[in-house]
């Protein structure tokens, strides 16, 4: 069994840090909006609190180059890469699909759609198979009011993976299924909520607890 911490939609306030180590993950997700519009050196404040291997992917309100400042830090920085760490196998992409708002990290669907089969490429088939993304699926936990507003290029995606763990709409925390493969928004951290994912050995095998502190 593999227990890891799913965290997203921290915005810069790391007043819960502490609690959520203490449920003792063996690694911890980022999935996006690690700052509020930054400063990137948040990245090493967040950095001294995280004592086990971390993987992230920057948000839409992250500077565009908070990818430098993962790079430089102890983190892992998944954005437009894969990874594998055991019986896990992870591709991440960051920021999101263009909104209404202008928000920093921004992209063109053309381009997730880009950066995503790139990295699927380059990822090792395995037990568990992990999409870290800040947008979501078009179609799932993506609402605003009456309209979907999630990434098509992600949804498009999506069936290369067993699990996806995403972010962006904080009123849409929870757990969904789409196109057979579930889909976990933990809500807010910077409101105290995250996600504990257990891994099992076999495939399919994992489970999804939603948690707030």
């Amino acid at each position: 069994m593999m227990d890891v911490l799913l965290l997203a939609d921290l915005h810069g306030n790391l007043g819960k840090l502490e609690s959520f180590m203490d449920l003792q993950p063996d690694f911890v997700i980022i999935a996006g909006d690690l700052t509020q519009f930054g400063p990137c050196e948040m990245v090493k404040t967040l950095n001294s609190l995280i004592d086990v291997p971390c993987f992230a992917v920057p948000g839409n309100c992250d500077p565009c180059d908070i990818c430098n400042a993962i790079d430089h830090s102890d983190f892992v920085n998944l954005h437009g890469s894969a990874f594998t760490l055991g019986k896990i196998s992870m591709v991440g992409i960051g920021g999101s699909n263009p909104t209404p708002f202008g928000t920093p990290f921004e992209l063109p669907e053309e381009e997730i759609d880009r950066m995503l089969q790139k990295a699927i490429a380059h990822m090792d088939r395995n037990i568990h198979n992990v999409l870290v993304t800040h947008a979501p699926p078009y179609g799932a936990l993506d609402l605003a009011g009456d309209t979907h507003v999630g990434s098509t290029s992600v949804r498009n995606h999506i069936k290369a993976f067993d699990l996806v763990c995403c972010a962006h709409m904080h009123e849409h925390r929870g757990v969904e299924e789409l196109d057979g493969v579930r889909i976990v928004n933990p809500g807010p951290a910077s409101e105290g909520n995250c996600a504990m994912i257990h891994f099992g050995d076999e495939p399919g095998d994992f489970t999804i607890e939603l948690l707030t502190l």
